[in-house]
């Protein structure tokens, strides 16, 4: 169980026996200044930090630096702290220039901030590599200023990164066909920190609750993702998932050793997709296959060799499923074809005694791929607890 305590900056987490303190997102750097920016536009007070509230659900006071204040704009920076995570944007500065505008809040990228380049990302072509996530935090950011402030009209606000250009080329940008900057990134708005020893001790420790609470199903996902899909469309309750983040491998051996009998894996088509190449870390810098996996399993049921080329040529999962939709009457039974991979590797793994059933999706098309008795774990796992 992951324990947080402490207010604003200080948030902490207990990983390991340790106390590691969390950090925030690009996101959470991107709201605070166009809030303060905001607040001193239209309040025309100084502002040193403002308070943010992050999609996590906590509350953050951030500090705001360089502060330039002209006749019909402002410009506020904040300072990205990752915490006791290595990140590699620790430290980048991250500015918000806010004009006013009649009407609406505008949010675009300006120097430092990448463009998307291909489809198959959040994001669509030509625009900002502002993530839905953050772009939905910033927003809620300048409207809590209109409503304190009662300001009517609205916001031009343009984000942008110092070095951002450069610090992208060690990030997995330039692979996914974003240029010219980095992404502003974040589900929860929190960055916890990824010690690798200690996240999967903490994966183990919920495992070991879960255990206590049931011991013949268990539900892993992979992220926030998997867990927001899980309760959207099966009404999972996220108490029920444990976060396993990469480490599938990790934890399906570590349900066996426990006893569990059944598993349900519920992930994206970007992370599931790779155990149908025996990929159990799933995680970019260990290992990537997805375009290979999808190519082999295409070609095998006759996929014309030009199309190959092109899903041995995308930088995303969403843009490999894209290609395969195409072929409307051969999309199924290769899917099909990647299900039994999966199963094949599953079992390699841990045996075929434990009944793993699994559910990938994209957040494009929805569930893409669904064992036969998925649904029916997903019952037997919502009422454990009494539901």
């Amino acid at each position: 169980m992951l324990n947080f305590w402490g207010a604003f900056m200080e948030l902490y987490i207990e990983k390991n026996q340790k106390k590691l303190r969390l950090g925030f997102t690009t996101g959470s750097c991107a709201a605070a200044a166009s809030k303060a920016a905001a607040l001193m536009l239209v309040g025309k007070e100084p502002v040193d930090c403002v308070k943010i509230k992050t999609p996590f659900g906590a509350e953050l006071l951030i500090d705001i630096i360089d502060t330039e204040i002209k006749n019909n704009y402002v410009v506020c920076s904040v300072i990205k702290d990752s915490g006791d995570d290595p990140d590699i944007t620790d430290g980048i500065k991250i500015s918000a220039k806010v004009s006013k505008i009649q009407r609406g809040i505008l949010i675009d990228g300006g120097k430092g901030i990448g463009r998307v380049t291909r489809k198959g990302l959040p994001v669509e072509i030509g625009k900002a590599a502002i993530n839905p996530a953050p772009m939905a935090q910033i927003k809620a950011a300048v409207e809590e200023v209109c409503l304190k402030c009662g300001y009517n009209g609205g916001f031009k606000i343009i984000i942008s990164a110092e070095n951002g250009e450069q610090i992208s080329l060690k990030t997995f940008n330039p692979n996914l066909g974003i240029v010219g900057g980095i992404s502003i990134l974040g589900t929860s708005g929190i960055v916890e920190p990824m010690s690798e020893r200690a996240l999967i001790e903490t994966i183990k420790a919920e495992i070991n609750l879960k255990y206590s609470e049931n011991k013949e199903a268990v539900f892993l996902c992979l992220g926030n993702y998997g867990r927001d899909f899980a309760l959207s469309n099966y009404s999972l309750d996220f108490d029920k998932a444990v976060k396993c983040s990469n480490f599938i491998g990790e934890a399906l051996d570590y349900c066996v050793y426990k006893g569990f009998k059944k598993i349900l894996l519920i992930g994206h088509a970007g992370k599931l997709i790779k155990l149908a190449g025996g990929i159990m870390n799933t995680h970019s810098k260990t290992a990537d296959c997805r375009a290979e996996i999808f190519a082999a399993h295409s070609a095998m049921y006759g996929i014309e060799p030009n199309d190959i080329k092109k899903i041995m040529e995308c930088a995303t999962t969403e843009e490999c499923i894209d290609i395969l939709y195409e072929h409307k009457d051969k999309k199924d039974i290769i899917l099909k074809s990647i299900e039994e991979s999966i199963k094949r590797h599953l079992i390699s793994r841990i045996g075929s005694d434990i009944n793993v059933e699994f559910i990938i999706f994209t957040l494009k098309r929805g569930e893409i791929i669904k064992t036969e008795n998925a649904f029916d774990l997903i019952d037997e796992i919502n009422k454990i607890g009494g539901q």
